[in-house]
C-alpha cells in the first residue's frame, strides 16, 4: 500500500513539473513532501488522482464500469439469456475485491499534508482539507456497503505500526459516524466553485454524495433493523444535504431527459452537478456503441410494467393502458421517460436487419436512453471510440434523495414532492405529456385528487403505498445507471431478483413468430435463437435452463464475504478478522 501511495506522488509531481522548464526540474531522487507538497496545483493534481475510481462514468475503452448490463449485472432491471448469480463462495485473495484500504490511505496522506502547508491561507487549506476528507468517505462508501464493519483508519499508517494495520474492524455505526463528520466539513468548507464547471469537485458535489451516501445508510440500519435512532439521523442528514443543493445550489431542467445521457457536451445541462468528459483520441468509452449496433442484454416485462400512464397511473389502474401485444401499445400513453429510454421499435434477437442496423436484444425491447443520433454513423459513435461525456450526480438524484429521506422520517408533506419528485414530472423540454403532479391525501398516493393503491404493491407491511411510489420513481429515473443493486440491499430487497419466485424477471416482448418471417428464403424466419413462452406466440424467455435461474435463499448474501487470506493474515498476527455472517 506505502509503495502505492509513493508512486501516486511520484506521478502527481511529474504532471506539474512539465509546465517549468526541463532544465529547472529537479531530480526525481530529491522529490519529498518537502518538495512536493509546496503550492495548490500539485494538490490538486494529487486530488485528480481519486477522480477515475468514484468518478468513472462511462468507463473507458471497453470497460463500461457503472452504467447499463454490463457495469451493473446484478439486479431485477434486465433479462439476460445466463442471470448473474449472487455470490456463492468466498474469495480466496483480496486482489480484485473490494476488500482495498489504498485509497483511505492516500487521503488520509493528502489531508495530513494540506494541513501542514503554510504557504495556503486558511480558506484554501480547509478546501483541500474538505476534498480529502470526501475522498476519506467515498472510499469507506464502498467499504461499509460491501462489507458492514471495516477498519476505522483517521490518519497515515507506516508499515511498523501493526496494532494498528492489524486491529479488529470497527463497527458499522462508527465509521458511518466518521463519514458523517467527514461530509459535513466538506460541505462547509469545499468551494462552491471551482474551475470548470461540473469537472471539480464542489460543495455541491459533496452535499449530493452525502445526500446518497445517508440516504443509504439511513434506510439500511432501518430494514436492517440496526438502530431506529441512527436511521433518523442520517435520513435527516440526507435531506439536509439534498435540500441544501435543490435551493442554493442553481440546478435545474434546461435538457430533456435522454439529453443528460447521450450528450457530446453536457457544460450547459443545468441538471448535470458533475460529469466525466471525453475527448476523441484521448479519453473514449463504449456505451453509446451497446447502444447502437451491438446486441444488447434486453429489459424484462417486470421493468417495462413499472412506467406509469400518462394519467399517472400504474398500467393495472389506467384505462389508457392498451395492453403489451405490440410495442406501440406498450408505449402508447406512458411516462415520457419510457419514450426517452426505449427504441420504438422491437428488437428480438436475430432480427438485426430485419428493419434497419439498430442493434438486437435479448428480450425485444432496445434501449437507446445513451444514444446519440447525430453521432451514430460517426466513427466516434461505434466500437470503443465513443464520445459522449457521462453524468456522475445530477439533479434529478438529488430530488429522489430528498424525496425518499422525507417519506422515511414520516409526514411526507405536498410541498416536499412539489421540490423534487413532480420537478421531475414537470419536464417540459421534450416532453409533451408531463406525468401530473404525485399527490399525499392523508398520507396516500394520489393524483388528480383521487388516492390510489397499485395492486402489485409489495405486500411488506413495511414498505406503505407511498414509499411504493416513491420507489417506483427512483427505478425509472434511473434505469441503467447503475444504483438499483444497492437500493434493493439498502431496502432488503434482494428477493426481488429471484428469478424462479418473479417470473417476469425472464420475459421479454409479446411476439407472434408469423410476423416475423423472412421473403428469402420463403419460410425462414428472423427470430433466430429466440424462445417463446408458446410455440407460435407468447413473451421471449431469454434465459431457457432451470439451472441458469437465480435463486436467493440466504440473508448471508447482503453482505460480501471477507477473502480467506486477509482472515488468514489477522490470524498469523494473532488478531482475529471477524468473517461476515453465514460465510
Amino acid at each position: 500500500m506505502k509503495s502505492k501511495i509513493l508512486w501516486a506522488v511520484l506521478l502527481a509531481a511529474l504532471g506539474t513539473a512539465c509546465k517549468k522548464d526541463f532544465l529547472t526540474r529537479l531530480p526525481l531522487d530529491q522529490m519529498d513532501d518537502a518538495t512536493y507538497w509546496t503550492n495548490e496545483n500539485n494538490v490538486r493534481t494529487f486530488a485528480y488522482g481519486f477522480y477515475p475510481t468514484y468518478f468513472p462514468g462511462y468507463g473507458r475503452l471497453f470497460a463500461l464500469e457503472v452504467y447499463f448490463f454490463s457495469g451493473q449485472p446484478l439486479n431485477d432491471d434486465f433479462a439476460p439469456t445466463a442471470p448473474v448469480s449472487f455470490t456463492k463462495t468466498v474469495p480466496a485473495s483480496a486482489t480484485g475485491t473490494a476488500w482495498d484500504f489504498t485509497n483511505v490511505r492516500k487521503a488520509n496522506i493528502m489531508l495530513e499534508r494540506v494541513r501542514g502547508m503554510g504557504v495556503l491561507d486558511e480558506a484554501t487549506r480547509n478546501h483541500w482539507m474538505g476534498v480529502a476528507r470526501f475522498f476519506r468517505a467515498m472510499a469507506y462508501f464502498k467499504l461499509v456497503k460491501t462489507y458492514g464493519d471495516v477498519q476505522w483508519y483517521g490518519k497515515p499508517l507506516e508499515v511498523a505500526d501493526e496494532q494498528q494495520l492489524y486491529k479488529p474492524r470497527d463497527s458499522r455505526t462508527l465509521v458511518m459516524d466518521s463519514m458523517l463528520l467527514d461530509l459535513q466539513f466538506a460541505a462547509d468548507n469545499i468551494r462552491e466553485t471551482d474551475g470548470e464547471k461540473g469537472l471539480n469537485v464542489t460543495k455541491w458535489v459533496a452535499l449530493a454524495f452525502m445526500s446518497r451516501i445517508m440516504l443509504f445508510e439511513g434506510t439500511w440500519q432501518k430494514y436492517h433493523q440496526l438502530s431506529d435512532a441512527k436511521s433518523r439521523e442520517y435520513l435527516e442528514a440526507a435531506k439536509w444535504a439534498a435540500n441544501e443543493v435543490i435551493t442554493k445550489g442553481g440546478y435545474s431542467f434546461s435538457h430533456n431527459y435522454r439529453e443528460s445521457f447521450n450528450s457530446a457536451d453536457l457544460a450547459s445541462n443545468k441538471e448535470i452537478i458533475l460529469y466525466r468528459r471525453y475527448a476523441p483520441g484521448m479519453l473514449t468509452h463504449s456505451l453509446m456503441s451497446y447502444n447502437n449496433k451491438e446486441p444488447q442484454t434486453g429489459p424484462n416485462k417486470n421493468l417495462i410494467e413499472t412506467y406509469l400512464c400518462t394519467d399517472g397511473l400504474p398500467i393495472d389502474l389506467s384505462p389508457l393502458y392498451q395492453g403489451d401485444r405490440t410495442i406501440e401499445n406498450v408505449l402508447a400513453n406512458r411516462d415520457s421517460r419510457m419514450l426517452h429510454t426505449f427504441n420504438p421499435e422491437l428488437r428480438p434477437n436475430g432480427s438485426r436487419t430485419r428493419t434497419n442496423n439498430l442493434g438486437i436484444s435479448t428480450t425485444g425491447y432496445c434501449t437507446w436512453k445513451f444514444l446519440n443520433d447525430a453521432l451514430r454513423e460517426a466513427p466516434t459513435g461505434e466500437s470503443n471510440l465513443n464520445v459522449s461525456h457521462a453524468p456522475v450526480i445530477r439533479l434529478g438524484e438529488v430530488m429522489l434523495n430528498y424525496a425518499e429521506a422525507a417519506a422515511e422520517l414520516g409526514g411526507l408533506t405536498q410541498e416536499d414532492l412539489d421540490k423534487s419528485i413532480n420537478k421531475l414530472r414537470a419536464r417540459t423540454v421534450g416532453n409533451p405529456a408531463p406525468l401530473p403532479p404525485l399527490q399525499v391525501l392523508g398520507g396516500e398516493p394520489a393524483v388528480n385528487g383521487a388516492v390510489y393503491h397499485d395492486p402489485k404493491k409489495d405486500p411488506d407491511g413495511k414498505v406503505t403505498y407511498m414509499i411504493w411510489e416513491i420507489r417506483r420513481e427512483r427505478r425509472v429515473e434511473f434505469t441503467m445507471e447503475g444504483t438499483r443493486f444497492d437500493d434493493l440491499r439498502r431496502w432488503r430487497k434482494l428477493d426481488y431478483m429471484d428469478t424462479r419466485v418473479h417470473t417476469d424477471l425472464n420475459r421479454g416482448a409479446w411476439i407472434k413468430r408469423s410476423e416475423w418471417l423472412k421473403p428469402n428464403p420463403p419460410g425462414g424466419s428472423w427470430l433466430n435463437n429466440v424462445t417463446l413462452e408458446g410455440p407460435e406466440e407468447g413473451y421471449i424467455i431469454p434465459s431457457v435452463s432451470p439451472l441458469a435461474d437465480r435463486i436467493y435463499d440466504n440473508d448471508k448474501v447482503y453482505l460480501e464475504p471477507i477473502p480467506q487470506d486477509q482472515i488468514k493474515l489477522f490470524s498469523d498476527k494473532k488478531v482475529t478478522l471477524s468473517q461476515n455472517k453465514g460465510w
